[in-house]
């Protein structure tokens, strides 16, 4: 008999028929590679928007009130020979961490962003104070598993490596003319992932230089309005996502904060050369082929020139990486699950 683990999500998930979506491809895959030895169950946030990806889970619980979403997680933890693991701190899942104080289990939290940074993007100055006080509370209360030692400000926790990484993004990659420079973003369109700041370099440039925005959630691709800038929704064919990568001769990870980032990892098995922002910088690691840049023009312009006179070179480096694939992410972080009580 399967063990079953409740999963505590912030996430808004958008229900049609009994099919379940939802926008952030991890919320998606973790649960469902999960699935193959727990039965899973989700507690999210509805939403009346449709979302990109469809779940091969229905059992998933959604709520438009807080109230009904913290009585749902409350029923849940009286229930015996269950885990939980709750996805990223929030205001929604901070508070219901708190109902585990008046039950003997502790939960999992499962920590993929530096959420100091994260809040200080949306919130400004009073950003990383709200977060902390969550992060020291939620730290006495439950076991954290980050995708990074950096994201655990050296509280006790376990490091997984996520990816998304199968075969097909591994093999034959193809190469690309670099005269003219062709820029990608993969990513979401939110002020913490840094779009914005990105579009503010771009804007002004002379450069003949066109940036591809793959990520905009379903009908709010108009959000972006550039003449050098190209937006499209989320791709949810893994093909056609190869394809974007292979199509452009630069990635550009523009985010104020990062823990592992998917799309990074996606980019290097294409052989794409990466330009990321100094806040992020801890995501280099040992990896060939990401740069770093000042969040301005002649800084940014500075790299783009730079890979594009070394592309070659820089490939042939880059085929030294050694990249997680998703079948080893899934495999080590259901083992954790398991063998953390």
């Amino acid at each position: 008999m399967q063990d079953k683990l409740v999963i505590i999500s912030n996430e808004k998930f958008h229900s049609d028929k009994n099919f379940f979506f939802c926008d952030n491809i991890a919320e998606k895959s973790s649960p469902e590679g999960l699935s193959k030895k727990f039965k899973i169950e989700i507690i999210g946030r509805a939403s009346l928007n449709k979302k990109a990806h469809e779940l091969k889970i229905n059992n998933i619980l959604l709520f438009n009130s807080i109230f009904l979403y913290l009585f749902e997680t409350f029923k849940k933890i009286k229930e015996k020979e269950t885990k939980f693991l709750i996805l990223s701190i929030s205001p929604y899942t901070f508070l219901a961490s708190l109902l585990f104080l008046f039950s003997k289990k502790k939960p999992i939290v499962y920590l993929r962003s530096d959420g100091y940074k994260e809040y200080k993007s949306i919130l400004g100055f009073y950003g990383p104070i709200i977060y902390h006080m969550m992060f020291t509370i939620v730290s006495k209360i439950a076991f954290f598993i980050s995708c990074t030692k950096y994201i655990l400000k050296e509280k006790k926790g376990e490091v997984v490596y996520p990816s998304e990484l199968s075969n097909s993004w591994l093999s034959n990659p193809q190469q690309i003319q670099v005269d003219k420079v062709k820029l990608l973003y993969v990513g979401r369109i939110k002020i913490e992932k840094g779009i914005f700041s990105l579009l503010k370099i771009l804007k002004n440039t002379r450069n003949e230089m066109v940036l591809t925005v793959v990520g905009a959630e379903t009908g709010s691709a108009k959000t972006i309005d550039q003449k050098n800038v190209n937006v499209y929704e989320i791709e949810k064919n893994q093909n056609s996502l190869i394809k974007f990568y292979d199509d452009h001769s630069i990635f550009v990870l523009p985010s104020f904060t990062e823990g592992h980032p998917m799309a990074l990892l996606e980019a290097l098995s294409r052989l794409r050369p990466v330009i990321i922002f100094k806040e992020i910088q801890h995501v280099i690691g040992d990896k060939k082929g990401i740069f770093l840049a000042e969040r301005n023009a002649d800084s940014f312009f500075k790299n783009v020139n730079y890979i594009k006179e070394n592309y070659k070179t820089i490939q042939e480096d880059m085929k030294n990486n050694k990249l997680p694939t998703k079948d080893y992410f899934l495999k080590h972080f259901t083992d954790l699950i398991l063998n953390i009580s």
